[in-house]
């Protein structure tokens, strides 16, 4: 939770020009977990139901509307030790995912939304494998439409038809294994893979002209991925690397729909290449944590456009402690993109209304937090109660991703002050 201004009158607001930013600005964001746990002596299974509600950005005491921005994150139920010690099934609605990098608040190899089911086999502490399938057939023309027909029976009116509804399948496979060093260090591998297919369908392509069909073909993509990581098994010092290769229309997230086909109307030759690095250290009063990554993404068109993106940031962010309770942070990161466009001669710097080449966007940023931390030291200690102050510093690049009269796009500078808290209780699920 947050409550920040720019010092000039307005809210702070996210200042990052790339998909995932340092997390200082982020904005108010809350996850309530219930969990059910049960051992049943019968069988000797035990199950856990675990259900997750998100409330996010804007809440009552910002914007003064009796409302909430609602959704459920998790709804599902696991078995586990069911039929073999360390066999686990799982069936529902969840947030399915491996390691993240705490600054960037991401989760680079493997973060998936999914409706569906999976099952996972621990074979030790240190080995096990999981496989995982889910539906979903997002909002948008790629994958449903609904028109209007005459109602049945002869009877006055319109009613609703679904004439597209095509669901995407996502499938998962993940295996892990660690290494454990002496001292309680340790070395971990995980290798991973998704599978993304999806049905072809028609859908009338005049919106006022019934029975003028378009056929959309069945398409398909994949994602190869590994990580590898460290631990010391001391104070959360680690790092992690991650590698993931994304093909087709897997290119594109689970969620999202492809902007810019192939020829053939498929997203085949959409690809994304991404190298993500996280680790924190610590020792006596001292730690840092770093982070940074380095993504290519090229839809299917052949041709460059505004879609067609490579980016990345780097960035770092030091502690000291004074004694159990006090801290002082401070963060510096650097993030530069650039699409397959350029403005247009005579426009205003940074305008992307032409494409005639590339266009390269890049900023700055420092933040000093001073923080309380009553569960005592360490990084990643958690609650946190904080200030911020974060100053972000545009180019003319960086301008020009925002349309006119937006005041990033006018602004070379940018003020964040916020007052804050974050917290998060560990749990099973």
């Amino acid at each position: 939770m947050s409550a920040a201004s720019d010092l000039r009158g307005r809210p702070g607001r996210d200042a990052d020009i790339v998909a995932h930013g340092s997390r200082l600005d982020e904005s108010s964001y809350v996850e309530l977990t219930l969990r059910r746990d049960d051992h049943w002596q019968r069988t000797g299974a035990s199950t856990g139901v675990v259900t997750t509600l998100a409330v996010a950005h804007p809440i009552f005491h910002q914007d003064g509307v009796f409302d909430a921005r609602i959704a459920l994150r998790n709804l599902y139920l696991e078995v586990t030790d069911v039929g073999a010690k360390g066999l686990s099934l799982w069936a529902g609605s969840r947030m399915y995912r491996g390691d993240d990098i705490y600054l960037l608040d991401w989760w680079p190899l493997d973060n998936l939304n999914t409706l569906g089911g999976g099952v996972r086999y621990r074979i030790d502490e240190r080995t096990s494998a999981a496989l995982q399938a889910g539906l979903s057939k997002p909002q948008g023309l790629f994958f449903g439409q609904i028109v209007d027909r005459p109602s049945p029976l002869n009877q006055l009116g319109a009613a609703p038809v679904e004439v597209l509804a095509r669901q995407k399948f996502i499938g998962s496979a993940r295996a892990a294994h660690v290494v454990p060093l002496p001292g309680g260090a340790g070395l971990k591998g995980v290798a991973y893979g998704e599978l993304h297919t999806l049905a072809r369908g028609q859908r009338q392509s005049e919106p006022d002209v019934p029975n003028v069909y378009e056929r959309l073909p069945a398409d398909s993509g994949y994602v190869l991925g590994a990580e590898i990581g460290a631990t010391t098994g001391e104070r959360d010092t680690h790092v992690n690397l991650f590698l993931r290769y994304a093909r087709g229309l897997a290119a594109h997230g689970e969620l999202a729909a492809p902007v810019q086909l192939a020829a053939d109307g498929t997203a085949s030759g959409a690809h994304e290449v991404v190298v993500a690095l996280g680790g924190n250290w610590e020792r006596g009063p001292f730690g840092v944590m770093v982070a940074g990554y380095l993504r290519s993404f090229r839809d299917a068109s052949p041709d460059l456009d505004v879609h067609d993106l490579d980016e990345g940031i780097a960035m770092a962010r030091p502690h000291v402690f004074f004694g159990e309770l006090f801290g002082l942070a401070v963060e510096a990161s650097y993030q530069a993109q650039q699409r397959g466009v350029l403005s247009t001669p005579g426009a205003p710097p940074g305008s992307l209304t032409a494409p005639e080449g590339p266009h390269a966007a890049s900023l700055v940023r420092f933040g000093v937090i001073p923080f309380v931390t009553p569960a005592g030291r360490g990084d990643l200690s958690r609650p946190v109660v904080r200030l911020i102050w974060a100053l972000t510093l545009r180019d003319a690049g960086a301008r020009g991703l925002y349309p006119e009269d937006d005041v990033y796009s006018l602004r070379k500078t940018e003020h964040f002050l916020g007052l804050g808290a974050e917290w998060w209780f560990n749990t099973p699920s």
